[in-house]
This record gives structure tokens, sequence and C-alpha cells, in this order.
């Protein structure tokens, strides 16, 4: 299933609404789409480096976008959508340690956690839910967006001609690493608060669904 989108998403790559496309699936994998749009944002600013920082602006707004149906999702959807959406991503057993996380830390999470593998859908639907400061949700979630998506432009954007041929060779070990970092991202949720022997830390990685209901 995986494969079928990533190739799918590929595709739109080379649409005339590319565009319009990178936006969609940017706005759509903050909530329930499961497939980051970092290849489609990849590939576009390979064919056009020079328009590279407008691709990583377009992912980061629509992306913000995108977490606060996310947010809305899990504030006021969550029992009738939001937990459905979870369970289909596989991500329903690590929402209870992630309200836990959000609770006691906030901005951090969103900041540290948004900007890896770690699915985003699963941060922004849970913010919602325990109802964290939507301010705070913005501002974090636009750091943590920025500093994937910027990133990747302003690299292309300096880097892009040059690297273009070593790309192009190697398109087929890089789509294969991109997909193992896909699944990693999803398994590296059952590390959503890190090692360690802190006590918030070790509260949470136990947290309980009845205890997160119950203190909503």
């Amino acid at each position: 299933m995986l494969t079928f989108l990533y190739q799918w998403m590929l595709a739109k790559a080379a649409h005339r609404h590319a565009d319009r496309w990178l936006a969609a699936i940017s706005f759509m994998e903050s909530s329930f789409f499961p497939i980051p749009p970092h290849p489609l944002l990849g590939l576009m600013c390979l064919a056009r480096p020079e328009k590279a920082l407008r691709y990583g602006v377009i992912c980061t707004l629509a992306s913000v976008l995108g977490g606060l149906l996310g947010y809305a999702i899990g504030y006021f959807l969550y029992e009738s959508v939001g937990m459905a959406m979870l369970a289909a991503l596989g991500l329903a057993d690590k929402f209870p340690a992630a309200a836990c996380y959000l609770r006691e830390y906030g901005a951090e999470i969103i900041l540290l956690k948004g900007a890896t593998p770690i699915p985003f859908k699963l941060i922004t639907i849970t913010a919602g839910f325990i109802g964290l400061s939507i301010v705070t949700f913005l501002w974090a979630s636009v750091l943590s967006r920025a500093f994937q998506f910027m990133l990747v432009g302003a690299l292309f954007w300096k880097y892009g001609a040059a690297i273009k041929p070593w790309i192009e060779r190697y398109l087929g070990w890089l789509t294969a690493a991109f997909l193992v970092l896909v699944v990693g991202g999803f398994l590296a949720v059952g590390a959503l608060g890190g090692g360690g022997e802190d006590k918030a830390s070790d509260k949470c990685s136990r947290a309980t669904m009845a205890q997160t209901v119950s203190t909503r």
C-alpha cells in the first residue's frame, strides 16, 4: 500500500499542476495521508532548483494548515473520526503516550518530534484532543515544519544543479532509502518519549487510554 501511494505521488511531480499537488499532499499528510511530501518536494526541487525555496514555503504553509485540520479533528471529532483514523494508520496504541508528553512538554514535543520521521498527524490530532493552546501549536508547528521543508528547499536551491546527475544515477537506491525512512518513522513512534529515567518520561511511557480520556 505504501509503495503504491509513493509511486502515485511521484507521478504528480511531472504534473502541470505539480505546485497544487505539493500543497495538497503536504496538507493531507499532516492529518490523515500516510506518505510525507518529501519525495515530491525533492523531485520538484531537483527539476527546478531556482524554485526550490518557493516549494519549501508551499510545503511549510500547507503542512501547518493541514496540521490545523488534524488539531480540529482531535478537538471536535476524536471519537467519531480521529480514533478510527489513527487506528487505520497503526498509531492508536501510541496515542496515550503522545497525549501525556504533549501535556508535560507542549511545544518542545512539537519542535523535536515534528522535525523527525515520526508521523506529524499523531502530534496534530493529539494536540487537538488535549486542548493544547492553539497559539503554541501554531508557532511550534511553523518552526518544526519549516526546519524540514525549507532545509530541503535551501539545499536544492544551492546545490541542485551540481547533485542532479548523482541523484539521477542513484534514484533507485534513494527511493528505497526513503521507503525505509517512512516505515522507520512509524516504528519510531514507539520511542516517542525517548529513553532516560526522567519521571515524566516514565509516567508517559506507561500512559493508558483510560488515563488520557479521564484527564482531558
